[in-house]
C-alpha cells in the first residue's frame, strides 16, 4: 500500500485534455486501489505483500528506464519510455488475474488495456512505450503473485434456491 501512495504522490502533475486520456488518468488510480480492496476484503495479509512488492518493483524499473532512457514523448515532453500508467496498471490487472482469478482478472486486463490506449491517444506516448510498461507490469506481479488460497465467499444461485457459499482452497 505504501508504493501504491508514492505512486499517487507521483502522479500529482497529471494533465487530463479530453475524456479519454482523462478516462485513462483516473483508472491508473482506480486499478491499485482495487487490487488493494481485494486483499482488505479477503483479509489476505500475504496478498497485501505481494501486491506492494509488485507495485515496488514495477515503479523501480518504470522510473529507472524512464530516467535513464532519453526518450521525448510525441507531445515533445521527456521521459516517455516506459509509460509509468500503463505499467502500475497492468502489474494491478495481473495481481488480480493471477490472486484471485480470471473473475477479476478479465475486468482488470480490459481496464488496463484501455489506460495503455488511453496514453498513445493523448498523445502521451508511443506504442511501444506502453508495450513496454505493460511487460513490466505484468512481469512484476507475475513474481510475486501466488494464487489466494484462503477463504472464498460466493453467490450460490440455482433456480430452486439461492444462498453465499463458503469455501476454502487448502
Amino acid at each position: 500500500l505504501f508504493a501504491i501512495l508514492c505512486f499517487i504522490a507521483l502522479c500529482v502533475d497529471v494533465r487530463a485534455n479530453d475524456g479519454i486520456e482523462t478516462a485513462g488518468n483516473v483508472l491508473t488510480f482506480v486499478l491499485p486501489a482495487a487490487a488493494a480492496g481485494l486483499t482488505l476484503c479477503s483479509w489476505d495479509g500475504q496478498g497485501a505483500l505481494e501486491l506492494e512488492k509488485s507495485v515496488a518493483l514495477t515503479l523501480g524499473v518504470s522510473y529507472g528506464l524512464k530516467y535513464t532512457i532519453d526518450e521525448t514523448r510525441p507531445d515533445g515532453d521527456e521521459h516517455s519510455f516506459p509509460s509509468n500508467h500503463t505499467s502500475i496498471s497492468f502489474a494491478s490487472a495481473e495481481f488480480m488475474r493471477k490472486r484471485y482469478g480470471w473473475k477479476f482478472g478479465i475486468s482488470a486486463y480490459v481496464a488496463a488495456t484501455f489506460v495503455a490506449y488511453s496514453r498513445v491517444e493523448s498523445k502521451q506516448h508511443y506504442t511501444h512505450d506502453v508495450i513496454a510498461g505493460a511487460a513490466i507490469g505484468i512481469g512484476s506481479s507475475y513474481l510475486f503473485t501466488e494464487p489466494y488460497k484462503g477463504w472464498q465467499i460466493n453467490p450460490d444461485i440455482d433456480q430452486a434456491y439461492y444462498g453465499i457459499r463458503l469455501s476454502r482452497t487448502w
